[in-house]
């Protein structure tokens, strides 16, 4: 069971990171490489408490589905989306946020399982862990870029 963790801090409002990180468009934008796309649940606009989105997107050369739902919600310190349907036997993605030196620092926490028993272990050492850990590093840089940037944040 690989856990990911990652902070970042971002010189921008609490409030600013907390919705830059829920937006189904940021995400969309910031997986572009991935033709990423919301399909059904929420589709646009800033996800909120037991909601859910479909996710499709090409990962490894293979068109995929995957169905979160957020099911922590605290607004604007934490959100966590798990998996309900999707490639993996089970995913939790914490989102942290917390007030520091006039900015913020961000933390993510994706513990998850690959499907498959020992080859899903042996797929997570040898490529699955960096390939997530590069696709999270990405994203929050990309929410990073946005958030220090923007004069003003049209939700």
């Amino acid at each position: 069971m690989p856990i990911i963790q990652l902070s970042l801090f971002i010189n921008a409002p609490i409030e600013v990171c907390f919705d830059l990180s829920r937006s189904i468009d940021l995400h969309m934008e910031s997986t572009s490489h991935t033709n990423e796309r919301a399909i059904k649940g929420r589709t646009s606009g800033l996800i909120t408490a037991g909601e859910t989105v479909t996710w499709e997107a090409t990962h490894f050369g293979i068109r995929q589905q995957l169905t979160s739902i957020i099911t922590e919600f605290d607004p604007p310190h934490k959100f966590v989306d798990e998996m309900v349907s999707g490639a993996f036997k089970r995913f939790r993605h914490e989102h942290t946020f917390e007030r520091q030196n006039g900015g913020t620092l961000m933390t993510d926490k994706f513990d998850y399982t690959s499907p498959f028993g020992l080859l899903g272990k042996l797929t997570d050492v040898m490529f699955l862990r960096s390939y997530m850990e590069r696709l999270l590093m990405r994203r929050n840089e990309y929410i990073k870029n946005k958030a220090e940037s923007e004069k003003r944040y049209p939700f």
